[in-house]
């Protein structure tokens, strides 16, 4: 009798853990989104601080999200940003969002930084931020 008992509660344990596979849903793809806004707080900063650029982009359906940036070193003072979202299969609702999302900006030494946030196509959203 505990030989049963144990194997049906094992098989039910089983069956129930297989009901969370239904809200898995798989990245199909990864794609650019631009950025619509982009938030400094303090447009002059020291050298070794850390600041926070926050940056605003709108999605279209629930399947799609922020999934990383492509932050790249031009030259010595220059940075491109570009973000990227994921998108992903099954149901989802199709009501567009705003997501908020951050890269934490740390310089090693002094000057004018200038940042280029992709905006669609080819335009860009231009901010610098001066560095004591």
């Amino acid at each position: 009798m505990k030989k049963l008992l144990f194997f049906v509660l094992i098989l039910g344990l089983s069956i129930t853990s297989c009901d969370d596979d239904d809200d898995y849903q798989t990245i199909e793809s990864i794609d650019k989104i631009k950025i619509d806004s982009v938030k400094i707080v303090n447009d002059t900063m020291d050298v070794f601080s850390i600041q926070s650029i926050k940056t605003y982009s709108t999605y279209p359906s629930h399947c799609e999200g922020f999934y990383g940036y492509d932050y790249v070193h031009n030259d010595n003072l220059t940075r491109t940003v570009t973000a990227y979202k994921y998108i992903t299969s099954g149901p989802c609702t199709q009501a567009t969002y705003t997501s908020a999302n951050q890269i934490n900006f740390s310089p090693r030494k002094t000057g004018i930084y200038t940042f280029k946030f992709w905006n669609g196509g080819n335009n860009w959203i231009t901010k610098t931020i001066v560095v004591e």
